[in-house]
């Protein structure tokens, strides 16, 4: 395994390791370059977006950003959305402003800047996805899903049937959403009870999988699913309380075992056959964790990545430091350095944009 943050000829093994130090095998950097792609990662335990680029075949880089409590987030295109504590940050791509970074000129191919922010308050957003009609956000505290609007805090659209009403009491743990041809189509849930946290009375065996369309539960049982994605045609979901990734046959209700990862899993998105899974530790001191069948392996914190025809595990990067939780995954495709600007630093103040020009203002600030 290679060492990022850690310089081994240097660093004595009684010291602590530096922050976000990281372990990783070579195939990862290597697979990363082959697909001309970059990882984003958010752990709102540790207050970061991560992105994991390849410098070269053998090494790899990291560059995490703060936000409050990041959680789910959203791609179409250059645009990218982050759910944060009490917000939804919009950010879009540039190449331009990557070129000219007063910082690092030239460094990144492209630069995520912020460019709107969304005061939803603390609604506790998990999954979102861009759809047809604007910006889908899973509204786990009223147990819905809503649209992002600037106008309002938030704008139901839909809850389950077994939902008698609209309140700030998290009811079923709603947090994983699937899209098909721009609408909602699929949730996961951890529970389906309609009292406030009544999810928590059979949190590791309550979970369920929802057609949007239709209300119809699909699947029930389920061992804390999450991250519900479709891949070519056919729907994926994490078993995170079993380690497992599965898929789903909605017509016979039915799903198949893919993959037993060992580990807490959260976080799934596919690129060219390979499925990027994140990992979490579980939490020592969690009543319900300690009890889970792999709760004495589940102590790292990362990505595998698995080739979906061989179901082979062919890439892994473990977190040393600072990262314990890791909440959702994508895929920033045909780039090989991203990087991506807050609102917390106000050097992103000076990353200016009109349609067709781009301009860096004065008075930039040391990152």
């Amino acid at each position: 395994m290679l060492i990022f943050g850690i310089d081994m000829n240097t660093h004595s093994p009684n010291a602590p390791l530096p922050p976000f130090s990281c372990r990783y095998n070579s195939q990862l950097p290597e697979l990363l370059q082959q697909l001309k792609c970059c990882v984003m990662l958010s752990t709102y335990q540790a207050g970061k977006v991560i992105v994991l680029n390849a410098k070269d075949h053998l090494n790899l880089g990291l560059l995490p950003r703060n936000f409050e409590k990041p959680m789910g987030m959203a791609m179409d295109g250059d645009r990218l959305a982050i759910a944060t504590k009490n917000e939804v940050v919009k950010l879009v791509a540039s190449k331009e402003l990557a070129y000219h970074y007063p910082n690092q000129p030239g460094k990144y191919d492209q630069l995520y800047v912020p460019r709107a922010t969304y005061y939803t308050g603390a609604v506790d957003i998990h999954d979102m996805a861009f759809g047809e009609e604007g910006l889908w956000a899973v509204n786990t505290s009223f147990s819905c899903l809503c649209l992002i609007d600037d106008q309002y805090s938030f704008i139901p659209k839909w809850r389950p049937r077994f939902i008698s009403a609209l309140m700030s009491e998290d009811r079923c743990h709603l947090n994983g959403l699937a899209m098909a041809k721009g609408r909602p189509k699929y949730v996961t849930m951890l529970g389906m009870g309609d009292g406030a946290q009544s999810w928590r009375e059979n949190i590791v065996r309550g979970g369920a999988l929802i057609d949007v369309e239709s209300s119809e539960v699909v699947l029930d049982g389920l061992a804390m699913p999450h991250s519900p994605t479709f891949y070519k045609d056919e729907l994926y979901l994490l078993l995170s309380a079993t380690g497992e990734l599965v898929k789903v046959n909605p017509k016979t209700k039915t799903f198949e075992v893919i993959k037993n990862l060992n580990g807490f899993v959260r976080g799934l998105s596919f690129y060219e056959d390979y499925a990027f899974i994140g990992l979490s530790k579980l939490r020592k001191n969690s009543s319900t964790f300690k009890h889970l069948p792999f709760a004495e392996n589940a102590v790292q914190s990362g990505i595998r990545v698995m080739h979906l025809p061989t179901r082979a595990i062919v890439g892994e990067m473990i977190f040393e430091t600072s990262v314990d939780e890791i909440y959702d995954v994508k895929i920033v495709p045909e780039q090989l350095s991203v990087g991506i600007l807050n609102t917390q630093n106000p050097i992103h103040r000076q990353s200016l944009s009109i349609p067709g020009q781009t301009f860096w203002g004065r008075d930039v600030q040391e990152d």
